[in-house]
């Protein structure tokens, strides 16, 4: 077998290092959600303050002052594992001109950011232990705003009244990111505000030139093109401040010249000795929450992100089958 250490100079430890920080660049979630110290084991606990403080104005010199207290409960990060194998022939590696791991490293990080991304926002293929996605989780508190093509308000279901920023900003969050679908784009650049203003601009990045990032009411809007994104879900706004990850395990590797690959019910697809071939196998662990401290506006009854939505979306129902409790 061809061990770490043998397949060491193809695969470098700065190579891994420098995929798992590449990973949250490409996935949207890590990119915009708020990533704590890094996992010691397999779980880790949230202290999140159920009850706050209240203070009461004392009634003369003599009054009685009240007393108060507060409370906590523990909400789990469970580190999950995130892997793919890739199995490349050996006569395609003796014969190959280009440097194979040039190709397949960003597809590595593609992968994994999209994996992430659809578990995170949608629940598709969620382990059992993560939370409910963002966007089934939003549209069963009620945060939902269904797009009508014959309105044509663009500017009201996001900015106004009832919109999707009002919904966040009625439980006493901000809003500090936008996650939006492609088809958005062209109807945003049409949609004006009362005045006749566009309400989608374009804003330098840095003032480094040629680079800009889009604004909606002074948010960053990003716009996913990993695959991950439910083109239905025209638009997701929320405090990403609240939802927090953290890293279990780096980047691993191994490669493998024995061994069998089998699929779902067991049926070996790939040998490698005997079909002399060769697997990559990349792992990383990591875990999310969504913890919802009491808030001082909201209390306990709240949650921190609002969708604009398609009428033909069925963002509520994620492949699992299940919402769960918000």
């Amino acid at each position: 077998m061809i061990t770490r250490t043998n397949a060491a100079p193809l695969i470098p430890d700065q190579i891994s290092r420098e995929i798992l920080q590449n990973v949250p660049q490409q996935s949207v979630f890590l990119s915009l959600a708020r990533r704590m110290a890094d996992m010691t084991s397999k779980q880790t606990k949230v202290p999140v303050m159920t009850d706050t403080l209240e203070a009461n104005f004392v009634s003369g010199d003599t009054g009685r002052k009240l007393t108060s207290g507060m409370s906590w409960d523990n909400v789990f990060i469970t580190a999950e594992e995130l892997a793919v194998i890739v199995p490349i022939p050996e006569a395609v590696l003796a014969d190959a001109s280009y440097d194979i791991w040039a190709q397949v490293r960003p597809r590595i990080e593609e992968a994994f950011a999209r994996a992430i991304d659809a578990a995170a926002f949608f629940g598709i293929k969620k382990p059992a232990t993560w939370p409910v996605g963002i966007v089934p989780g939003a549209i069963a508190a009620g945060n939902e705003v269904v797009h009508s093509e014959a309105a044509k308000d663009l500017y009201k279901e996001i900015l106004g009244v009832g919109g999707v920023f009002s919904m966040v900003e009625d439980y006493g969050f901000e809003i500090s990111g936008l996650v939006g679908a492609l088809k958005l784009k062209a109807q945003l650049r049409g949609a004006v505000d009362a005045n006749k203003q566009p309400i989608f601009r374009t804003a330098y990045s840095n003032g480094a030139g040629g680079r800009h990032i889009f604004e909606l009411d002074g948010n960053p809007l990003i716009f996913p093109k990993n695959g991950a994104w439910d083109q239905d879900t025209l638009l997701l706004a929320g405090d990403f401040d609240m939802a927090r990850y953290a890293i279990r395990q780096d980047i691993t590797y191994k490669i493998f010249d024995q061994g069998t690959i089998t699929d779902g019910t067991g049926n070996v697809t790939l040998s490698l000795m005997e079909q002399d071939c060769v697997a990559l196998r990349a792992t990383m662990r990591l875990g999310w929450q969504l913890p919802k401290p009491v808030h001082p506006v909201a209390g306990k009854n709240y949650y921190p992100f609002a969708v604009l939505s398609n009428p033909a979306s069925n963002n509520a129902n994620p492949d699992n089958g299940e919402v769960g409790d918000l």
